[in-house]
Order: C-alpha cells, then sequence, then structure tokens
C-alpha cells in the first residue's frame, strides 16, 4: 500500500476484493483508533424516509458486514420493511472513508446466539430490559426493568430475547476512500459484477 503520508491511493495499491482491502485498512486503523469498528448505519423505512446511527461492527467475512441490534428497535423495523443499508466508517489519522451499500439478511439464530453468550452479563440483562426506541416514562423505569431482570437470572445464564440478534449486509458496493490534498482526494469503488467485483475509480 502506499505510504499513508503520501495520501495516495492508486489501483494498483488495492487487494483483488473489497473484503481483504477492508482487513488491510482495518489492521492499520486499529493501531491509531480507539473504536475503528464504529460505523454510521443508514436505513429507511417502507416510504424511504430514512435514519442513521452509529453501531459497532461484530464481524465481517466474504458474506458481508455484521452489526447486532433488537429487531423492534426503530433500525430493525426499517430493516425488516425496507431490507437494504448503508455503512460508512471514517479513520480521521489515516484520513481514510469507507462506504458499502447493500441488502440485509438476518444472520443465524446460531450466530446470534453464539455473540450474545460471550457478551458482559451487565450488557445481556441490558439487551432484554431495554425495548430499543420505545419512549420511556422516565429513566427510573429503565432501571427497574433491569433490576427485574437481574433479579430473574440471578445465578443463572441469561437468555438471548428472541427479538435481539444479528444483521449482515451483503454489499454490492464497497468504496475505498483516501483524503488528498486541495479536495482532489482518491475514490475507488468496488462493484459487484456476477461472481466477482469490477473497480472504477470516481471523480471526488
Amino acid at each position: 500500500m502506499s505510504d499513508v503520508a503520501g495520501w495516495g491511493l492508486a489501483e494498483g495499491d488495492l487487494a483483488s476484493d473489497p473484503l481483504s482491502q477492508f482487513e488491510a485498512w482495518f489492521d492499520e486503523a486499529r493501531a491509531l483508533v480507539r473504536l475503528p469498528e464504529a460505523v454510521a448505519l443508514a436505513t429507511a423505512d417502507r416510504e424511504g424516509v430514512p435514519s442513521v446511527r452509529m453501531v459497532l461492527l461484530k464481524g465481517w467475512d466474504e458474506r458481508g458486514f455484521v452489526f447486532y441490534t433488537d429487531g423492534t428497535s426503530r433500525k430493525g423495523a426499517e430493516l425488516s420493511a425496507n431490507p437494504y443499508a448503508a455503512l460508512v466508517v471514517y479513520w480521521d489519522p489515516l484520513g481514510r472513508q469507507v462506504r458499502v451499500e447493500g441488502g440485509v439478511v438476518p444472520v443465524s439464530d446460531e450466530e446470534s446466539d453464539r455473540y450474545f453468550a460471550g457478551r458482559p452479563r451487565g450488557s445481556q440483562l441490558a439487551a432484554r430490559a431495554s425495548h430499543q426506541s420505545a419512549e420511556l416514562a422516565d429513566r427510573a423505569e429503565l432501571d427497574a426493568a433491569v433490576a427485574a431482570e437481574t433479579a430473574e437470572h440471578e445465578g443463572a445464564d441469561v437468555p438471548r430475547p428472541p427479538e435481539w440478534g444479528g444483521f449482515r449486509v451483503v454489499p454490492h458496493l464497497v468504496e475505498f476512500w483516501q483524503h488528498r490534498e486541495d479536495r482532489l482526494h482518491d475514490r475507488l469503488c468496488f462493484r459487484r459484477m456476477g461472481s466477482g467485483w469490477a473497480v472504477v475509480r470516481l471523480s471526488p
């Protein structure tokens, strides 16, 4: 890859597929960014009204990019009605941005169970107590729900809520953006073409 200080990205710098390229950039970001896995997730409802929020990537492979959430939350409801999403990560110290667009599918129950079982107990209890995106009368209502879940599962494993699980963004587009001076950034985009990928350069 090009020297980061040179702020350049040429076609010859790219890996042969977007997953390998993402992993290479992520490994460099890991050393410089506190939460390199933090991404903005954009969804839209059935009418196309968008919403966006930050989530944490919890895995990626040749099948796509995975995050976890409450399926009854706003994003969960939007993904159920309109199963497409966009992700963007920005690593400021490296002057790099990655954009992902694609369809969204639920991960398997087995994957969700495995991930949930590895979460800290407090996060497990919170996932059961909090009905994400639902209105609360006050903070005390949430605290009481957490206390109730804590008491109910004292001394036992905390089961995954059936509505809580993972979603996988299956990309048809992955764009790698590298900062350059005078707004002449490099934008190289992988686009799905059948079973492979085509790379195009976009104007900044």
